[in-house]
């Protein structure tokens, strides 16, 4: 495990103190869970933003097989 010094907002702090009191859960663990979880998040962004990107580059070349396909149809 490592260790890390981290400043925080104070009214972020003290929601952070609120809702850890109310889970009776180690704030160090709470933090480690926010964290996860947002870092899933993040992952999901950054695949969603990428799977976007490989959509319009295969959606062009889709449009050109089928304007192909088109073409040959016709002339049969």
């Amino acid at each position: 495990m490592k260790t890390l010094s981290l400043k925080l907002d104070d009214d972020v702090f003290e929601e952070t103190e609120k809702v850890v009191s109310e889970l009776k859960l180690a704030r160090n663990r709470y933090i480690n869970e926010a964290l996860n979880l947002y870092n899933q998040y993040n992952k999901r962004r950054v695949l969603k933003k990428k799977l976007a990107q490989e959509s319009r580059l295969v959606a062009q070349s889709s449009s050109e097989i089928l304007a192909e396909f088109e073409k040959l149809a016709d002339e049969i």
